[in-house]
Order: C-alpha cells, then structure tokens, then sequence
C-alpha cells in the first residue's frame, strides 16, 4: 500500500512553484532542439542527458530495483506513460502547434487527474473542494493562453489529440508512482531513465534512422532539457505525487503558463498584463482552496 498523502506544508508548495518554473521553460526549448532533432531522438537525448546526471548518485547511494514480478510491472508501466509516450508526442506535436495550445490541452490533465485518483486510490478522493480548485486552475489558464488558442483547437487535429494523450499518460503515471514506493524518488529516476533509453533508441533509429547532427545553438537547448525539465523536475514530481497526491500536484500544470509568460516579461522585457495578473491569482486561489480541503479531510 502507498503511503498516505498530507496535506501540502510551505515546503511542498515550494517546490511545485519550482517544478513548474522549471517546465515552464521546457516548450520553447523543446520549440528550438525540435528544428533540427526529430520526435524519438530529441526524447533519446533528453533521456540520455538525465540518465548520465543521475546514475552516478544513484549507483553511489545504491541502486534499488523492484522487489517483485508486480513491481516490475508497475515501472515498465510508468517508463511508458511518464516518459516514452509523452516526451515523444510533445515533441511531435509542437513541431505544427504552439506551446500556448499545448500549455493548455496539458491542463486538462488536472481534471483527468481528478477522476482517476477518485477511483484508483483510497486517500486522494474528488470533493467539490477539488473541483472549484481545478476549475479555477482552468479559468486561469484559458486567460493566460488566450481565444486564439481556443480558437486554433482542431486547426492540427493530430497534433492536439497527441498532447492530450500525453496529458492523460502523465496523469495515468502520477497514479503508478504512488504504488512505487519502495524506490527513492532520484533513484527511481535513474532506474526509469534507464529503462527508457533501452525503449526509445530502437524506435529512434527505426522510424528516423541514425542520429542527425546538430548544432551549437541545438546543443544548450538540449542539454537543459535533460538535466532541468527531465532529470531535477522528475524527482521532484515523484517526491510530490507519493508527499501530497495527484490532486494537489495537478495545481504545477495550471501555473505553468503563467510562469511561461512572467518569464517572458522577465527574460525578454514582454508586459505584463492584468490579464495574467488576475488569471494568477485564480490559480492560487484554486491552490490555496485545495490545500484547505486537505487540512479537512480525515
């Protein structure tokens, strides 16, 4: 049985600000590597990046494998819909579409989120408490992204459908970590990492033949990509998913893109508009909502 989750402390909301500043950052990264690295070999690359940082600290604390045929089970799932299917989707999908869009079809996966811990855990149960904090998440978010997005939906039919599924498969995943609870968050990270390069470098070299080349301007894009957005931001999210469930944790999709463009303000001198002003403070308020309905439960 996992452990059961609390209620978020100050430390826990920190690192889910920290957690999405840090994806929040991943699309426009993703945007560049993806001019000259196609779908499979950008995910290889992020992959094989992450693997390389963690492994050393892994094997040096101890790595520590699944104890059973039904833990096997559980990670081969969660290599899956953590990490091959979802990093190969976005990859492919924000080649044709913007990242506003994909921002917001990922923050669907809240309420996806929502559903699946109600029926698939004992401790992480839907509550209209929850609801209202998605759906103000969600309010946030369509300020933030804008009518155009809305606008564009079904414009690139398979590319919107692919971030979906990729949202459904991060969700999907939050689940299995919380029944992997007998492996260390970074070595549980490793051990994923491992896995899915043995996964993704045949599917790389099927569908897109050998590795191109790339460029100095690809390289730093891709580097960061590995050991930010794929290597410190997977140990925090398993740490946070097992510390304070899947419903709380849905609250780092919802502040992503606002972080997206308070770093645009911040990095590129955009405005800020009230706009995002307001549509932030929907978003904690829906935190904020959520976290005293966890100091309630039971």
């Amino acid at each position: 049985m996992p452990e059961p989750i609390r209620k978020a402390t100050p430390v826990d909301l920190a690192l889910i600000v920290i957690l999405a500043l840090i994806w929040a950052t991943a699309f426009q990264a993703i945007k560049v590597a993806g001019h000259e690295v196609p779908p499979f070999w950008l995910a290889v690359a992020r992959v094989g990046t992450a693997l390389t940082a963690l492994l050393p600290w892994a094997l040096f604390r101890g790595l520590v494998l699944p104890q059973s045929a039904r833990e096997w089970r559980m990670v081969l799932a969660l290599v899956v819909l953590n990490i091959v299917i979802p990093f190969s989707l976005i990859n492919a999908a924000e080649r044709t579409i913007s990242s506003g869009e994909t921002a917001l079809l990922l923050g669907i996966g809240p309420l996806a989120g929502l559903i699946l811990s109600h029926f698939l855990t004992e401790d992480d149960r839907l509550n209209l408490r929850k609801l209202i904090a998605v759906g103000l998440g969600f309010a946030g978010i369509s300020m933030v992204i804008g009518v155009q997005a809305f606008q564009q939906l079904g414009t690139h039919i398979v590319a919107q459908a692919s971030v979906l599924l990729a949202s459904i498969c991060y969700v999907s995943s939050g689940i299995i970590v919380r029944h992997v609870h007998t492996i260390p968050p970074v070595r549980l990270s490793a051990l994923t990492f491992s896995i899915a390069a043995v996964l993704l470098l045949p599917l790389a070299w099927l569908f897109e033949g050998p590795p191109p080349a790339i460029s100095a301007s690809t390289f730093w894009p891709i580097l960061y990509l590995g050991l930010f957005p794929s290597g410190v931001a997977t140990i925090l999210r398993f740490h946070l998913l097992r510390q304070v469930g899947v419903s709380m944790f849905a609250h780092v999709g919802n502040l992503i893109p606002v972080f997206g463009v308070m770093l645009g303000a911040v990095l590129l001198g955009e405005t800020i508009t009230g706009v995002v002003i307001a549509a932030l403070v929907l978003i904690l308020g829906g935190v904020a909502l959520a976290r005293t309905g966890a100091q309630r439960q039971p």
